[in-house]
């Protein structure tokens, strides 16, 4: 029987994940359905912009840090300069033909100008990944997948792009996010400012999440999980979502971090490197409402926040740091069934 995905309510869902020891899917679910690319055309975006370089593949030290921030940080203007650059919607269109792909489509005529109404599915994802690794040329190989095995939990727009793949799994991993519809809000990293992008022929409204890569030693798996979810869903929920399939999956080769999953509550809580505000290094921001993984609490500085009292840390592996148990949604100071540290 084919293994279930675990699909929270309300939420569409379109994942694969493939085997590249195996040569075979392990988990496919709404493989072929259609969703609104966001950030994930990058991908596509990256490769034509490499597609006729050879047999040197040189890239010029403008377009090295433009393509370095789109692939890092999943910065928007980099993709808006090569989209128009190259031709809008014949991006697209020349990698649906050189990759074989089938369910890809550029956005309609009237919306040329938006790379992120593309339309893919979690099939054809896989295919863009197979490309890279097995076929592509090394260079073009290193250079993508190099990048994003640095993916940046900030991306450029200030969201914290390491839900799904990144919150599940231990590195070696790398990953290409998207994200689009949740508008300015979150700003969950701070600063900047963030975009709204979306998608033709397919859903424009409820909002998208997608998490994608390559998961294991050797890049041993590939794992695209594609969510649109109801309009109006806050950034956390769907976060939450997103993790929550992605911990469903059986995924060859993997190392799934270890903890037990807490809700939090508060905005711009940090994750700092010793259980301490006063002697100790701020290395994170988590999402305002987003589920936290915990692996151990120690003691360290009691902190105070209005009536509350805890000297309590939690340990985030994601994050790989410290935040306050008062932050933690559990009813007393100490987390239930979770170790010391």
């Amino acid at each position: 029987a084919a293994p279930a995905v675990g699909v929270p309510a309300g939420v569409t869902a379109g994942v694969a994940v493939y085997d590249r020891q195996a040569s075979a899917f392990t988990v496919q679910h709404n493989a072929d359905r259609q969703f609104r690319a966001a950030s994930i055309v990058k991908l596509l975006i990256a490769l034509d912009f490499f597609w006729d370089r050879g047999p040197g593949y040189a890239v010029p030290d403008a377009d090295r840090a433009r393509l370095t921030a789109m692939l890092r940080g999943s910065d928007d203007d980099a993709a808006t300069y090569y989209w128009s650059r190259n031709g809008y919607e014949q991006v697209v269109n020349r990698m649906v033909a050189r990759l074989e792909l089938r369910d890809t489509a550029p956005p309609a005529s009237a919306q040329r100008g938006y790379w992120g109404y593309t339309a893919v599915a979690a099939a054809d994802v896989v295919r863009i990944y197979r490309y890279v690794l097995d076929t592509a040329p090394e260079p073009v190989r290193r250079f993508v997948m190099d990048n994003l095995r640095h993916s940046t939990r900030c991306a450029a727009d200030t969201y914290d792009q390491h839900f799904g793949i990144p919150g599940v799994f231990a590195r070696p991993w790398a990953v290409k996010q998207g994200w689009s519809g949740f508008g300015d809000a979150p700003k969950t990293c701070g600063g900047g400012t963030a975009r709204v992008l979306a998608a033709a022929s397919v859903d424009l409204v409820g909002e998208v999440l997608h998490t994608t890569g390559t998961v294991g030693p050797g890049d041993r798996s590939i794992v695209v999980v594609l969510t649109l979810h109801p309009d109006g869903t806050p950034f956390s929920v769907a976060y939450n979502n997103v993790t929550t399939v992605t911990r469903s999956l059986r995924v060859p080769g993997a190392s799934p971090l270890s903890g037990a999953s807490f809700g939090t509550w508060g905005a711009g809580v940090r994750v700092r490197s010793k259980p301490t505000t006063t002697d100790s290094t701020v290395l994170a921001t988590v999402p305002a409402g987003v589920d936290v993984l915990v692996s151990c609490q120690k003691p360290g500085e009691e902190v105070v926040i209005d009536t509350y009292r805890n000297s309590l840390w939690a340990y985030l592996p994601q994050f790989g740091g410290y935040m306050t148990n008062i932050y933690v949604k559990t009813p007393g100071n100490r987390l239930p069934n979770v170790p010391d540290c």
